[in-house]
């Protein structure tokens, strides 16, 4: 059986299960291949109080043939006319682009992320020194590519969009080879996805085939699915965000603008607040509302002393804290009385 690592060091942020949950900001294509875009984009993910902002790394050549039409989604929200190729061509961002893009995140103390959907861009991000690889849903069945990003040893963001469970296996069976730090997210790759179709529970089927930590990549729409992804024990959300969903391109109109991506992170940390701690005890508000309301062992008739404990001349009541929880019960009943009660009297022996 295939083990991967439980801790995932991410820059500064050690992803556990223990954790708190890793916020990746998705920029995506959505600076239009406007650098000035692309720092506005950033500064809004910091604002919001996201951990991470990701973007994308392409060669339109290495990545797709020119024939290839657009996706369905692309095609309602750009220019019909317009191949795929010359869409992505035009939302290229360089490798001199990406390393200012890195260097502005450093400035402004969030950690930069980008995906690379091809060989040549891979190879490209090395002279970067990216913290983690995040590998988008198009390459999960795409097992040269990655192993190839495996062999980088570095962790591995994998999503896992339009596959099989045996899709996905597959996959971690040829990183496993080279790399064992690996975080697999549920993602259903389609913009905006239907509520139908986020499949939640696929989380927790990662968990119990892979034992290994796990993610979403959120495309429902709004603030959408990510809390209750929290709740199911994803440990990355991975959320797009634009800074206008009027914006022309293929990805803005179902993004998040600035403001609702704050609502976003918001709504995820106060997931994890709910969630809390596993351990089951009292908490530090409950500690004085225990000794109010639970109760303890009193006489319910008058007991001599010398009289057996039992059934009949015991009960619980409110008694402010004072006296035996009736949890001990049985190691009272059948002892003789040290003294006398009358009834009502705290038991205190």
């Amino acid at each position: 059986m295939m083990k991967f690592n439980k801790k995932i060091k991410i820059g500064s942020f050690e992803i556990c299960e223990d954790s708190k949950v890793f916020i990746i900001a998705e920029a995506g294509v959505n600076h239009n291949g406007d650098m000035k875009l692309a720092r506005g984009l950033i500064d809004a993910a910091v604002e919001a109080g996201a951990d991470a902002v990701k973007f994308q790394s392409f060669s339109t050549e290495h990545l797709i043939l020119k024939d290839v039409t657009k996706a369905p989604y692309q095609k309602e929200t750009t220019d019909t006319a317009e191949s795929q190729f010359d869409m992505l061509k035009s939302l290229e961002i360089t490798k001199e682009q990406t390393k200012e893009l890195k260097g502005y995140c450093d400035k402004k103390g969030i950690i930069f992320l980008t995906t690379p959907f091809d060989e040549y861009s891979l190879d490209e991000l090395d002279e970067i020194d990216l913290p983690a690889y995040k590998i988008a849903s198009t390459d999960i069945t795409n097992l040269l590519f990655l192993k190839r990003v495996a062999r980088k040893q570095k962790p591995i963001i994998l999503s896992t969009g339009m596959a099989y469970l045996s899709e996905v296996k597959a996959g971690l069976e040829e990183i496993y080879n080279f790399n064992k730090d690996v975080i697999l997210l549920q993602c259903t790759a389609n913009y905006p996805i239907e509520d139908a179709e986020v499949n939640l529970n696929v989380i927790k089927t990662y968990k119990k085939e892979f034992d290994m930590l796990t993610g979403y990549s959120d495309h429902s729409t709004g603030i959408g699915a990510c809390p209750l992804a929290v709740a199911l024990g994803a440990k990355i959300i991975e959320k797009h965000f634009t800074l206008d969903s009027g914006f022309e391109g293929p990805d803005h109109r179902m993004s998040l603008e600035p403001e609702e991506l704050k609502q976003f992170v918001i709504r995820v940390r106060k997931a994890e607040e709910y969630l809390g701690s596993m351990e089951k005890s009292p908490t530090p508000s409950e500690s004085q509302t225990r000794k109010s309301l639970q109760k303890y062992l009193v006489a319910s008739k008058d007991i001599k002393e010398g009289d057996i404990f039992s059934d009949d001349n015991l009960s619980a009541k409110r008694t402010g804290g004072a006296g035996i929880s009736p949890i001990r019960y049985k190691e009272i009943i059948g002892q003789k009385a040290k003294r006398s009660y009358h009834a009502d009297e705290v038991i205190d022996e």
